[in-house]
């Protein structure tokens, strides 16, 4: 989206990181959380500073002691046969399979998760959770335990840095977007027993034993199609999803481990059974 519709979007004067702090707290961001955010800089308004702005009110508010948590996906370093958002063409599969470059937690971009998540992957001290497809991004006292030993199997389940974050009762941040992109959801996927889960096979570039190589593995096939029912039955039955403006943007804050269970029960009632 273009900073002239961010101006447009911008009532007042431009949000800053003292007033995106203010903001936050506001919303009951406070010291101390492990924080998930998904967001948008685009839903913000017109930011003096951009996405570090962001990241550094983030930071501020949660303090030294808190932990924030970024989406950092790159869907691309995947199966060209199952790409269909474009397609591109089968006589290129063979090609794309062979010289794909291999997933780089250090190089390799973060893909359609926004500007501030790929902003905060290259900070100082950030650390990221070493799968090709779902990596997720972290800073502060828990990083190192919420992205260790992302699995490369069912890899927003039990061994992702979704679940560590479930144990540790972190929060989940929906800044200017809504639940479709909420991947705390996906964790319920996995949990919830429903008769239309079935196991996929995905396959992406990784280096194994110092030589690139196409690797496949399971996981189950993702369904994010009833995301935003999900997230409205949950902020309607519980009343524990706090709504607030942050600048323009509408803002969500949520517990994650009450919103997975909830998401649970929610999928094994409705999904076909």
């Amino acid at each position: 989206m273009s900073e002239y519709y961010a101006i447009q979007r911008t009532y007042g004067q431009p949000a800053t990181i003292a007033s995106l702090s203010r903001d936050l707290a506001s919303l009951g961001v406070t010291a101390g959380m492990t924080l998930l955010v998904h967001s948008s800089l685009s839903a913000l308004g017109w930011v003096c500073g951009g996405a570090v702005a962001v990241i550094h009110a983030l930071e501020h508010v949660i303090g030294p002691e808190g932990t924030l948590v970024m989406p950092t996906h790159s869907a691309d370093l995947s199966d060209p046969a199952t790409w269909s958002a474009p397609p591109v063409p089968k006589s290129w599969w063979r090609v794309i399979r062979q010289h794909m470059p291999a997933f780089d937690a250090d190089l390799t971009p973060s893909r359609e998760m926004g500007v501030i998540p790929e902003c905060f992957r290259n900070q100082s001290d950030v650390q990221r959770s070493n799968h090709p497809q779902v990596s997720f991004a972290a800073r502060g006292l828990h990083a190192d335990t919420i992205v260790a030993e992302h699995a490369l199997e069912y890899s927003l389940g039990e061994t992702s840095p979704l679940a560590r974050i479930n144990k540790l009762n972190g929060w989940v941040l929906l800044l200017g977007v809504g639940h479709n992109t909420n991947t705390s959801l996906h964790l319920a996927e996995y949990r919830a027993a429903y008769a239309e889960k079935r196991v996929v096979t995905s396959g992406a570039p990784l280096i194994r034993a110092g030589q690139r190589q196409w690797v496949t593995f399971s996981d189950i096939e993702l369904d994010s199609g009833d995301f935003h029912l999900i997230g409205t039955g949950f902020a309607r039955d519980t009343g524990l999803v706090r709504q607030e403006q942050v600048a323009a943007a509408t803002a969500l804050l949520m517990p994650q481990r009450l919103l997975v269970e909830y998401a649970v029960t929610w999928i094994e009632q409705h999904r076909p059974q």
